[in-house]
C-alpha cells in the first residue's frame, strides 16, 4: 500500500475547506486487517508484524477488508517518545516484541481509512473518510484512535503552541475535498522550530565509533555538512546500522569539510540513512544530530 506524504511549510496555511491534524512523533504504519488476519507494514513496505503483536490483536477488531493509515506511537510519561518507539520495532524476536509490548505498549493514532470492509475509498473526499474513520474507531476505543482534527485555524494555532510538550511534531494539514494523495505530497506539514530530516551520506571516526555524521541538508547548495559530535546513544545506534550494513569497517573513502576543522575524512554510506536534525543555517553552528530516522 502507497502512502501519502506531505510538503514542508514555514507558516500555518489558512483558508475555507482546510483541516489540521496533530503531527505524531512516531513510525508511520499501515494497518490491513484481511480475512486471515492482520498485517502491519512500515512507509517503505516491510511488513512488521511481529514488532507490534499488541496493535495487530488488537486490530483483529476491526472489518475484514479495513486498511487504516497512521502512526504508531509509545506514550511515556505524559508524552510520546520516538526513541521508545524505535526500541519497539527493533525487537529482534517475536519473544522480545512480546515483552516490549508488555513493557512499552503502543497506541496507534489513526489518520485515514482506505479500504473499509474491501471497499476502497481513496478516491472519496477526506472530509467522508474522516467520518467513517471516527465511526469505525471511537467504539473500539485505545490502542486504535483517531487524531484529533479541527477545520478551525485558530484551535489548530493553540495546538501548534501547546501541544510540543506532550511530544507533537506540529501539525498536518489537509484539504476536506481532497482524495487520498498516494505516493504523492498532497499533504502539508507544520513543524516545530528549525528540525529538519537530513541525508545521511557518511561518518567520520570508524565503524565501532562513528564521531559526527557527514550530511546533505534540505536546504541550501546541497553540499555536505559534518555534524557536531553525536551522544554516545546516537553512536552506538550508528555503530549498529553500519554493522548490520557491512560487518566489516569501510575504508575512509571521501573528505568533507568541516567548520574549524579543515578537510575531515569520512567514510561514505549508499544508500544514505535519514537523520532528523536541528540547525541555524546551513554554515554555522554545525547541524546537531537529534536521532536517526532509520525505516522500519
Amino acid at each position: 500500500m502507497t502512502v501519502a506524504l506531505a510538503t514542508a511549510v514555514r507558516t500555518l496555511p489558512s483558508g475555507p475547506g482546510l483541516a489540521y491534524e496533530p503531527k505524531f512523533d512516531g513510525h508511520r504504519l499501515v494497518v490491513l486487517r484481511t480475512v486471515e488476519g492482520v498485517a502491519l507494514q512500515a512507509r517503505s513496505g516491510r511488513i512488521v508484524t511481529r514488532a507490534f503483536p499488541d496493535l495487530a490483536a488488537a486490530a483483529l477488531q476491526l472489518p475484514a477488508g479495513t486498511v487504516l493509515d497512521g502512526e504508531v506511537v509509545v506514550w511515556h510519561a505524559g508524552r510520546t517518545e520516538f526513541a521508545l518507539v524505535q526500541r519497539r520495532a527493533a525487537a529482534a524476536s517475536a519473544a522480545r516484541a512480546a515483552v516490549l509490548a508488555q513493557t512499552l505498549p503502543a497506541s496507534y493514532a489513526a489518520f485515514d481509512v482506505l479500504e473499509l470492509a474491501g471497499l476502497d475509498l481513496r478516491a472519496r473526499p477526506y472530509e467522508r473518510r474522516r467520518a467513517l474513520l471516527v465511526d469505525l474507531l471511537l467504539p473500539l476505543g485505545p490502542p486504535l484512535q483517531p487524531v484529533p482534527m479541527t477545520t478551525d485555524p485558530e484551535l489548530a494555532a493553540t495546538w501548534y503552541e501547546t501541544l510540543p510538550d506532550s511530544g507533537i511534531e506540529g501539525l498536518v494539514v489537509k484539504r476536506l475535498d481532497q482524495a487520498y494523495p498516494a505516493g504523492k505530497r498532497g499533504w502539508r506539514k507544520l513543524r516545530h522550530t528549525n528540525v529538519r530530516d537530513a541525508a545521511v551520506v557518511g561518518y567520520t571516526g570508524t565503524a565501532r565509533r562513528p564521531l559526527a555524521l557527514v550530511l546533505v541538508l534540505p536546504v541550501g547548495d546541497e553540499t555536505p555538512l559534518v555534524s557536531s559530535p553525536l551522544t554516545a546513544a546516537l553512536r552506538v545506534e550508528v555503530a549498529s546500522v553500519v554493522a548490520a550494513r557491512a560487518p566489516a569497517a569501510a575504508a575512509e573513502g571521501a573528505t568533507v569539510t568541516a567548520i574549524g576543522l579543515g578537510e575531515v575524512p569520512f567514510r561514505p554510506l549508499d544508500p544514505p540513512l535519514t537523520a532528523e536534525v536541528r540547525h541555524a543555517s546551513t554554515r554555522h553552528p554545525p547541524p546537531e544530530v537529534l536521532r536517526l530516522r532509520t525505516d522500519l
